[in-house]
C-alpha cells in the first residue's frame, strides 16, 4: 500500500520511478516519497534496531520527532527516514543501535 500524504509535508506528487538499494536489494519508489513510505510500499516495516534490547522499529510518529525509523542513508547514520524524501541512487541500510559513522 503506498501512503500518499504526509501530516506535516503534505500531499506526494507522484514523481518518477527511481531505484534505490536498501540492504543490498533494489526497490522501486517514486521521487518525491519519504523513504519510510516508499520502504512501507515495499513491504519493508522494520527500519531500525534498537540499541539496548534489539527490538525492531518502524514508522511511529512520521514527523521527525521520534527516533524509531532511523536508518544508515549513504553512509549516514541516523537518518530520519519518515522525513528524508527519496532520490535515485540512494543506498539505504537498516540501522542496529545507535548507528556509528564509516
Amino acid at each position: 500500500m503506498r501512503i500518499t500524504e504526509h501530516p506535516i509535508l503534505g500531499k506526494f506528487p507522484r514523481g518518477r520511478k527511481v531505484t534505490i538499494l536498501v540492504d543490498d536489494q533494489e526497490v522501486e519508489a517514486f521521487e518525491g516519497d519519504v523513504i519510510a513510505f516508499a520502504l512501507h510500499a515495499a513491504g519493508i516495516e522494520t527500519l531500525h534496531w534498537t540499541a539496548k534490547r534489539n527490538e525492531p522499529r518502524g514508522i511511529f510518529c512520521a514527523i521527525g520527532h521520534c527516533t524509531d525509523c532511523m536508518m544508515i542513508v549513504d553512509g549516514v547514520p541516523n537518518v530520519r527516514t519518515c522525513i528524508t524524501p527519496v532520490r535515485e541512487g540512494m543506498v539505504i541500510e537498516t540501522q542496529h543501535g545507535r548507528g556509528e559513522w564509516r
